[in-house]
């Protein structure tokens, strides 16, 4: 899969968070051109303004990342639930409205959302990040499928048990506790690596992977489907 990205502009969001420097780095190494945004996109009007600095592209990867609460349900207020949903749910639509037009005019285009396997198997104080994480994948298998006529793919990554220093910085890892979790939970037994999971994006992101339509793709080491 070498060079699998040559010729194709790919807008990153949130490019110094969560999948962000990862995705970079390895889709520059298999020939992208990379436009990196750093955009809080949780702002209405936020959108606009990063596509409009992005110019014509590709490939929308949609890299979304909070802080996940530990909020027990019981105790889960309005303002958590609204900051949540307004920071991974709501820049989705938006996105995908703006980048229409673009990928109309270019025949074609994808959209590949970085989300979480949180919502694929149920986590203890994590109701409002699993719902909003939940909404993303709902989402993305909804517009797939409206979308793949267009020539325009979306489909998912649902990763959970992935290297990156949003959820697993190394303070995590070089916990005890953690690494117990980590044998007990997770079948591959380690952490997917940061590279491993940039690589199958570059993948999703390439016309190799054009017959995919609405599809959420689980990244976790097993854990989501053990």
């Amino acid at each position: 899969m070498q060079n699998a990205l040559t010729g194709k502009r790919i807008l990153i969001t949130q490019a110094t968070e969560f999948m962000g420097p990862t995705l970079c780095t390895v889709f520059a190494e298999q020939g992208a051109d990379v436009v990196q945004s750093n955009a809080d996109l949780s702002a209405a009007d936020a959108v606009e303004e990063v596509l409009r600095n992005a110019g014509s592209f590709d490939v929308l990867v949609a890299n979304l990342s909070i802080l996940a609460p530990s909020t027990p349900a019981s105790d889960v207020g309005e303002a958590e639930w609204k900051s949540v949903f307004a920071a991974l749910v709501d820049p989705l639509p938006r996105l995908t409205r703006a980048v229409l037009p673009i990928f109309a005019s270019r025949g074609g285009g994808k959209i590949l959302v970085v989300g979480s396997a949180s919502a694929l198997r149920g986590m203890k104080r994590a109701s409002s990040y699993s719902a909003a994480r939940g909404a993303q994948l709902a989402y993305v298998q909804a517009v797939g499928v409206e979308l793949a006529p267009q020539n325009i793919q979306v489909n998912a990554i649902a990763q959970n048990f992935v290297d990156n220093p949003t959820y697993f910085p190394a303070s995590v890892q070089a916990n005890p506790r953690f690494q117990e979790r980590l044998a007990r939970e997770v079948p591959l037994g380690r952490l997917v690596s940061a590279r491993e999971d940039a690589l199958f994006a570059a993948y999703l992101c390439s016309d190799a992977a054009n017959c995919f339509v609405g599809q959420v793709f689980p990244v976790s080491g097993g854990w989501a489907t053990k």
